[in-house]
């Protein structure tokens, strides 16, 4: 596999950058990476790993914080399960072995929220071990250059370019290697637009032979969206406004927002506030009347696309707010982990408090 390894190592060598967890191999630092680096830019991402390291400069220290500060820490980054998952990953870490990362592939496996890739990466960066770390940058460099058109997101291509990166990292520095495929799809085998004049490994890519670069990977199932739909309730005064912290298996397990209605599709204002699912949230008979009312806008998840509004009520007569909704000090607003659509409505919306 010389013609393959050879030109993308020195390539790797000349062309990578200087990344803070290329300069450690601590597993913790590199654990931490590769989680934050899941659907994230390094340019979004490395903001997020210099907060983590210092707010949290050991597994111990992760496993010792509260979930609320590492969810606000973790703020922005979205797939908040993978936080939470960080935060038990570091409990287990800490009290089953006394704080230290484990050193064997299946151990790593065995940790929650913990995939193959991720396993990978840290038994060969860390640890030297020979377990090749397959994501979507080395499916695309695999799949063109060796011409494998079998589905990356089936069984039978998995195995596929499970075997071929066995092959490939056999007999080479396994954190060199892995980093270097990784890095060469991200830069230099692109998935749009490559530049495949000045790719080292030109004369023997099946794609650009056979005209197939746009065709490679194969990818036989897209992921479905749902369209949902959200009003957002801003109950306030002049120095406090209402959240509440979500709860349920949901999107945004733990994190705090404002009291919502959710509706099948768009829903006139006043057929929100005459509904059974907004009185849940007062615990009186007061009347509420509508003040001010947003447009409407659109948050893409991976599965989801999240239509939202927020209207603002104010309250008739005396009433009390159901008793999972908490008065927060607008000054104190930001203390609180929410998700990244109403952090932007919040920073508007309080910019002059």
């Amino acid at each position: 596999m010389d013609f393959f390894n050879t030109p993308v190592h020195t390539w790797f060598a000349l062309n990578k950058r200087d990344l803070p967890w290329r300069n450690t191999t601590d597993p913790y630092k590199i654990w931490l990476s590769e989680v934050i680096l899941q659907q994230t830019r390094i340019d979004q991402g490395l903001s997020y790993y210099y907060h983590f390291v210092d707010e949290f400069p050991t597994v111990t220290d992760l496993a010792n914080a509260p979930e609320d500060k590492i969810l606000k820490c973790w703020q922005g980054l979205g797939y908040y399960s993978r936080a939470r998952n960080l935060h038990a990953t570091a409990k287990l870490i800490s009290e089953k072995y006394k704080g230290v990362f484990p050193s064997e592939y299946k151990d790593i496996l065995a940790l929650k929220g913990i995939g193959e890739y991720t396993a990978a990466a840290i038994a060969s960066i860390s640890f030297g071990l020979e377990y090749p770390t397959i994501d979507g940058n080395v499916f695309r460099v695999l799949s063109r250059f060796f011409g494998i058109d079998d589905p990356i997101d089936s069984k039978e291509g998995k195995k596929s370019f499970s075997v071929l990166a066995k092959e490939l990292i056999k007999g080479t520095d396994p954190a060199m290697h892995n980093q270097a495929v990784m890095e060469f799809g991200a830069l230099q085998c692109k998935p749009k637009n490559p530049d495949c004049s000045i790719c080292p490994i030109n004369s023997r890519c099946f794609a650009l032979a056979n005209n197939k670069i746009t065709d490679l990977p194969v990818k036989q199932n897209k992921a479905k969206q749902r369209d949902r739909y959200f009003t957002y309730i801003v109950f306030e005064d002049r120095s406090c406004i209402y959240l509440r912290k979500r709860q349920g298996n949901d999107i945004w397990k733990n994190l705090y927002e404002l009291p919502f209605v959710e509706r099948p599709g768009k829903t006139e204002p006043y057929d929100i506030v005459d509904s059974i699912d907004f009185k849940k949230n007062i615990s009186s008979n007061a009347l509420a009347s509508v003040n001010t009312v947003s447009d409407w806008k659109i948050h893409i998840l991976s599965h989801q696309r999240i239509h939202f509004r927020f209207i603002e009520v104010k309250m008739t007569n005396d009433f009390k707010l159901a008793d999972n909704i908490i008065k927060v000090n607008k000054e104190d607003i930001f203390n609180f982990a929410v998700p990244r659509l109403l952090e932007t409505f919040l920073e508007e919306h309080l910019k002059n408090v």
